[in-house]
Formats: structure tokens, sequence, C-alpha cells
């Protein structure tokens, strides 16, 4: 960008990818163990200037290690950032390790083999980045194993994506919990299935409003 001014119209995002490609153009200047506490721990004062009692931080390691960045650099950043959050303003917190859908399975398998020393720290796994053409089908044996080592499992399904994404993520990635969800609305079926089994969605209104 060659000024102030064009970062600042980057953020008038018009669809999730608009998000996206500034997201990740940030994401490039987090470097070091420092930097990844730094930025968790702005979001938790935010939290509590809003009196968050809780949260669960989704992170993506694979906008890191794919820079170079080492896993743990990742994640020793926000674990510090979580206790001393605790510490300091009482804020309980998770973290929820995403795979990014527009990159391939076996990366997604490396992904989770990094994983697997922090399983301590790491509550569920999830899938988020950019849905439509990305299905949660493509990611059926990634999940399957997360859940044999006992991650919880979440996914971003039906933000963009149509309501086929929610249903594959009910039956083929067996998720705890659906992130998004709106479009399930289009479907009668899914919403009366999503009330029976009580299948809790996280929705951002203001964000589902303005990036689709």
């Amino acid at each position: 960008y060659k000024s102030v001014e064009e970062v600042k119209q980057a953020y008038n995002f018009h669809n999730l990818q608009s998000f996206l490609d500034i997201y990740y153009a940030g994401a490039n200047v987090l470097v070091h163990e420092q930097d990844f506490y730094d930025l968790a721990w702005a979001y938790f004062e935010k939290c509590a200037e809003d009196r968050v009692v809780h949260t669960e931080m989704f992170f993506d390691p694979q906008t890191h290690t794919d820079r170079g960045i080492a896993f743990a650099t990742v994640i020793n950043g926000l674990k510090r950032a979580c206790a001393d959050a605790k510490a300091k303003f009482g804020i309980s917190s998770q973290l929820i390790m995403c795979f990014l859908r527009h990159l391939s399975e076996e990366a997604a398998f490396e992904t989770l083999e990094q994983a697997l020393p922090f399983k301590q720290d790491i509550i569920a796994v999830g899938l988020d980045s950019s849905e439509v053409g990305h299905p949660p089908a493509k990611f059926e044996r990634v999940f399957a194993k997360a859940r044999e080592e006992g991650f919880l499992i979440v996914a971003h399904a039906g933000e963009e994506g149509p309501p086929e994404y929610v249903w594959e993520a009910l039956d083929l990635l067996k998720v705890n919990r659906i992130d998004h969800g709106v479009r399930s609305e289009e479907d009668e079926q899914l919403m009366a299935r999503l009330i029976n089994e009580k299948m809790p969605l996280t929705v951002c209104p203001l964000s589902n409003l303005k990036l689709c």
C-alpha cells in the first residue's frame, strides 16, 4: 500500500475473500514469540474493557508456519498471553487450532502432527479461511484423526458456503459446534436438525452482514 489511506480503504470489505486478503497481509508482521503475545494481549485488553469473562480463540498456525515461523513460536506466545490474562483480568481462555481450508489435506495432516506435542494447550481443532470451493469433505480424514487424538471438533460452515457444507460438517467431520452457519436458514430440514440436536452455532451478525 502506498499510503495510510490505501490501507484504510482496504478495510472496506465487500466479501470474505477481501477480508482474508488483508488479514494474511497483516499477519506478515508476526515473526517472534513476543509478536504473538502482543497480539493476543491487545485482544485480552479489549476483552477486559468489554467485560468478557471467557474466550475461545481461533489461531491458524499455517498462516505462519508457511512463512517459516515455528509452530512453537506461535503457540507459546499465545499461551503466555492467556496465562497473563487469567492472572490480571480473571479471563479464562482456550485455544482452537484451525486448518486453512484453501490448503491441502496433506498440509492439514502436517499441521495436526505439529500440534500433538501441544495437545494439552489446544481444546479443539477447526476449519476456516476461504469457504467456497473447499467443502468440509475435503478434510474428513484429518478430522477423524483429530478426534482419535482427543480434540473437540468445530468448523466454519455455512458462512459464505451453502447449507450443504453445514450438513457435511455435521455428518462427515462430526463437529461439536458450527461456527457461523448463517446460511443454514436456507434449508428448513437443516434448521430442524440443528434444533433437534441442540447444535450450538457461534454467530457473528455484523461480520456476516459485512463480508457476505
